[in-house]
């Protein structure tokens, strides 16, 4: 008898976040429980649909209905080219394939940001500001293995996430140090977007261009080394490069608070700030993202938080996948 409820509510549902290189997967069994989650690496399958039945036959998952799939891709239609992997499909034969009543793909980083609206506090680190505004906009960035921008915004049909490509807006310098950053990238690449510094290719890009200013050959360094090299203390010139790394984040999440008013909080995904945490409460961030003249009040208010959930685009395809079937 028990179960009888999440038949009706369409239980389990299947829920994933694919990436270039791993898809994980996971079951939701009743709302916001995420069971069996799996990471199956995307070369040993040759099309989605085989990775999708390897998991639901490991999982022993029965009558599932109801999918989402979140993906390193923007959404444009039917037809999904992944960007940095092989699979190539359409949306509706997919579904039709797996025998699902429901599929939707969106895009990794707006899946990120609905994650954001159900993550507990146990999960969030706050560094500055006050209390969130209720049901005020919300900011989502992410430097990663590129730079996710979204935002949320509340409605009667609950928080719907902005699928932008903030990433790739032109790249702000905010001193005489970033402008010659800057100047050494445009160089190098001719367009200068903010991804292209906070990223973990960008952390790499500030070390070079940090090298070049005081004519050293640089190490070919790794993101992780060079973060690693900051923290020990064995690099000046890794721990510079961290600060200016981390003083760029609170520039661009800042002008991204202001054009939101996100006076529900900013919040930090992705996988670098995680590795940094002890150092990130006291690094540049928060007196740069403040640091805005006659807006400097309006900014101190805000909240920012660093996302630590381990699955975040898994619970966000479930958000979406929740919203979906209640609007159908």
């Amino acid at each position: 008898m028990s179960s009888m409820p999440n038949k009706q509510a369409g239980y389990p549902r299947l829920v994933a976040d694919i990436g270039g290189t791993n898809a994980r997967f996971a079951l939701e069994t009743a709302p916001c429980v995420i069971e069996k989650v799996a990471v199956l690496p995307c070369k040993e399958y040759d099309t989605v649909t085989d990775a999708v039945r390897a998991y639901l036959k490991q999982s022993g998952a029965t009558g599932v209905l109801h999918a989402a799939f979140a993906i390193a891709n923007p959404i444009l239609g039917d037809w999904v080219q992944m960007t940095n992997h092989h699979w190539a499909f359409s949306i509706e034969t997919t579904r039709q394939a797996l025998g699902f009543e429901t599929l939707i793909l969106l895009n990794d980083f707006t899946a990120q940001a609905l994650a954001v609206t159900q993550t507990s506090s146990k999960d969030l680190m706050q560094v500055g500001g006050q209390k969130p505004v209720e049901f005020a906009p919300k900011a989502v960035i992410g430097p990663g293995t590129g730079l996710g921008v979204s935002g949320l915004v509340h409605s009667p049909a609950g928080w719907v996430a902005l699928a932008g490509e903030g990433g790739h807006t032109s790249f702000p310098p905010f001193d005489d140090m970033e402008v010659l950053i800057w100047q050494y990238a445009k160089n190098k690449y001719g367009h200068v977007s903010a991804e292209r510094f906070l990223s973990g290719a960008g952390l790499s890009l500030v070390y070079e261009a940090l090298a070049a200013k005081q004519k050293a050959k640089p190490a070919k360094l790794m993101p992780s080394e060079i973060t690693e090299k900051a923290l020990s203390g064995t690099s000046p010139l890794c721990r510079q490069t961290l600060d200016i790394f981390c003083a760029m984040l609170g520039t661009v999440a800042s002008n991204l608070a202001l054009t939101l008013g996100a006076r529900g909080g900013v919040y930090l995904c992705g996988g670098i700030i995680p590795r940094v945490l002890e150092y990130f409460k006291t690094s540049p961030f928060r007196s740069r993202f403040e640091n805005k003249g006659r807006f400097e009040a309006y900014l101190a208010a805000i909240p920012v938080y660093v996302v630590l959930s381990e699955f975040p685009g898994i619970s966000g395809a479930a958000a979406a996948l929740d919203n979906h079937l209640r609007n159908v």
